[in-house]
């Protein structure tokens, strides 16, 4: 189990595959300790990819003293990549967290990032995103885990994929499971993502960048992610109209990696 200490913490890593170096982060969560099974298929065939624990989950540790920041989050990643060695890495963010994460780093340090995509994000929180946001974590500190899970999953899934996966999406392997007993971590994910804002910097963000955006998100609507192809110079933008929060099902998944791979090929 790969352990380093980065920024002021141990941190949890793992690389799958083999070729040129590639990084993805999803939201609040992990893709560590078997989570490895829901990356694109095919991925991992072509790209060595590294998976991390983001700190006060899994493997990583949190040092409560810092305040919780997108750029601190940002930092851990950039200080892995520079004990790994690595640059020029292809950035695959996804739903939430990992995508904003992936914005700081191209901003603060162009040369890590070879290529960029964002699903599920956003340039900064509007009202309506940051109240969702702050009620996951009501929901969250004052119902339980079971209550925030059936919330969270509700609004991330189309009706129809939850009505015949609900066994599988609940409960202690269900999603957002890494959150299970860890609402501080929760509580620091939320205050990050909130304060989350570079509106006025993606100006700067010089490598080539995919927006992936997601007709049917309840949570990061177009409305979020349409300034992101707007702001970074030459973003290309792709809607997928059905998806929702969570790209679910084996045809939208086939669909994703038709988008998600051949453009990983382009640059």
């Amino acid at each position: 189990m790969p352990t380093a200490q980065i920024n002021g913490h141990t941190m949890y890593y793992e690389i799958h595959g083999q070729g040129d170096p590639a990084i993805c982060m999803g939201g609040w969560g992990t893709f560590c300790h078997g989570g490895e099974r829901n990356l694109a298929r095919g991925l991992t065939d072509r790209y060595s990819v590294l998976l991390i624990d983001y700190r006060g989950i899994g493997e990583s540790d949190d040092d409560l003293s810092v305040a919780p920041s997108m750029t601190l989050f940002a930092e851990d990643v950039i200080g892995l990549l520079d004990h790994l060695g690595w640059t020029n890495v292809h950035f695959i963010g996804l739903v939430g967290m990992g995508a904003c994460i992936s914005q700081r780093v191209a901003i603060a340090r162009p040369d890590l990032v070879r290529s960029m995509v964002n699903m599920g994000a956003w340039a900064r929180c509007d009202d309506f995103l940051r109240d969702q946001l702050e009620m996951f974590g009501t929901v969250h500190r004052d119902s339980g885990f079971e209550a925030f899970q059936k919330f969270v999953t509700v609004m991330s899934f189309l009706p129809e994929y939850y009505n015949e996966n609900k066994h599988k999406l609940l409960g202690p392997d269900g999603g957002w499971k890494e959150l299970n007993g860890h609402y501080e971590a929760h509580a620091r994910f939320i205050e990050a993502c909130i304060k989350h804002d570079v509106w006025d910097e993606l100006q700067h963000v010089k490598c080539p960048t995919l927006v992936i955006h997601a007709g049917q998100d309840l949570v990061t609507s177009p409305r979020t992610t349409g300034p992101l192809e707007r702001l970074i110079p030459g973003a290309e933008g792709v809607t997928m109209e059905d998806v929702a929060h969570v790209v679910a099902g084996k045809d939208q998944k086939i669909r994703f990696c038709n988008i998600l791979l051949p453009w990983l090929e382009q640059h």
